[in-house]
Formats: C-alpha cells, structure tokens, sequence
C-alpha cells in the first residue's frame, strides 16, 4: 500500500491541514505516503481544463499516475461510496444526460495506463463515519463540500434525508449500465475510411455508440465523447449541408467527401 494525497491549496490553508493530518496518519500506520501541492502537480498538465473542478480532478489523476509509475503501483482505490454513486446519477439527470450517460462511476476504470477502483460503491457514507467513530478514528470535513455554490452539494441532503430516493438512483445506474453494455455490443464497428451509408442505415443510439468506437479508434480521448460530440458525427453523415470539415477531440480533423467521412492526416 502507498498513501497519495494532493494539497489543492484551498479554503484559506485549511487543505494544507488536510494534507498534514493523512501524512500524520500514514505515519503513525507505517504506510509509505506522497504528499504533493498543486502547485507541484499543475505544471505537468499538457491542456488544463478551465473549470475549476475538472482542474482539480486532472490534477489528482497526473499525481496518480506519477506514483503508480515511480512505486510500481498496480493502481488506485478511491472511496466513492453510495451517496457519491447517487449523487452522480441525479446530477447527470438534472443536466440532461442520455441513458448512457447515466451509468455513474464504475467499479474498475482504465483511464489510458491509469488503474482506478472504486470498492466502496455499495457502502452508504453514515457506514463510514460510523466505523470511524467505532474505531475512535478522528476525520476531517471539507468544508467546500457544503458550499451552495456547487449544485452536487445541494442534491447532497434531499439524498441523505431519503435513502429510498438514493437507492432508486443508483438502481437506475444499474440499468442504464446493462443499457450501454448492450449498446457496445451491438453497435457495429465502422470502417476506418466510413460510408456515410453506413450511419445512415442506424438507429440514432446505436449510430452514436459507432460514432464513439470511430473516433476513439482515431485517436479522441474517450472521456472528451460527449453526446453532443458524437451527434456531430451522425449529423455529418446524416445532413450534406453541416460543415464538411470539422474538428473533433483529440486534435482531429474529420472531413467529409465523396460519400465517405475520412480522418485528414
């Protein structure tokens, strides 16, 4: 095991004591531990995203990555737990997210060499705090996490007052998994020089999944397909009169010619 904290340098220090106390912890359990600021982490991010959040977790996950590699670390568990499950289904509903985008966090994910593990999806936070309180086991709150200014920590207690309404959420993350596994069978994969035609002929859940397989066979970041990305390709193959040449995720530029849509190189 190896302890890896990042000091997000906010709310006036108070993250700094954040990082002392796991530090203090991990020492006082004889567990290897790498503390680092964000100000360390930053400069290593090729494209950093301008929202503040995304940011934050892009830095964590270059941290990540850095520690795996040096340590020869077989990856990373995060403690997500059922609250954070249901939160993450709401939020996404809210905002309008497909079926397939209602699937909230994975168990098990590869992000490029990355390894993350989530072993607590099926534990409600209260279990936690109260564990902790069996083992005489002090925490500390981020006091961020109760902040109006983020819409998740508004969910945040209408789902802990209703556990019912928490266990529908994550039972329809459940089905909405099934729903895209079955998409990604089912979708066909596209040739790497695409027919038109072949979009065409597909209907609009199954053609976005194709669309998804494409682009990431050429190259797109998967966590960049967003829906309204991959509507972009259908909508190329579909109607003759959006832009012909168009700029996708990944640095790639997808023209359509002749029929066909080809990635220029």
């Amino acid at each position: 095991m190896h302890v890896v904290h990042l000091d997000h340098q906010t709310r006036a220090g108070a993250s700094t004591e954040d990082a002392a106390f796991v530090a203090d912890l991990a020492t006082r359990y004889s567990i290897p531990c790498t503390i680092a600021r964000l100000d360390q982490i930053a400069p290593s991010l090729e494209t950093p995203p301008a929202n503040t959040s995304s940011r934050y977790r892009a830095a964590r996950q270059e941290l990540f990555r850095q520690v795996v590699t040096e340590h020869n670390l077989q990856g990373v568990f995060l403690a997500h737990h059922a609250d954070d499950q249901a939160e993450t289904v709401l939020l996404r509903l809210i905002r309008g997210s497909a079926p397939s985008g209602l699937v909230g966090m994975a168990p098990e994910t590869q992000l490029g060499k990355l390894r993350i593990l989530r072993p607590l999806l099926a534990v409600e936070s209260e279990e936690l705090r109260q564990y902790l309180r069996d083992q005489n086991q002090p925490w500390r709150e981020d006091a961020s996490n109760a902040s109006p200014d983020y819409l998740r920590n508004l969910l945040r207690p209408m789902i802990r007052r209703d556990p019912q309404l928490r266990d529908a959420l994550i039972q329809l993350g459940h089905k909405c998994r099934t729903y895209k596994n079955w998409l990604t069978c089912t979708s066909p994969n596209l040739q790497k020089d695409l027919g038109v035609t072949e979009i065409q002929k597909l209907p609009p859940p199954i053609a976005r999944e194709s669309a998804r397989k494409w682009l990431t066979g050429a190259g797109s970041p998967p966590s960049k397909l967003s829906e309204e990305v991959l509507d972009r390709l259908v909508q190329m193959a579909n109607d003759a009169a959006t832009a012909a040449h168009q700029d996708f995720p990944g640095r790639l530029r997808v023209s359509r010619r002749g029929g066909r849509i080809v990635v220029d190189l």
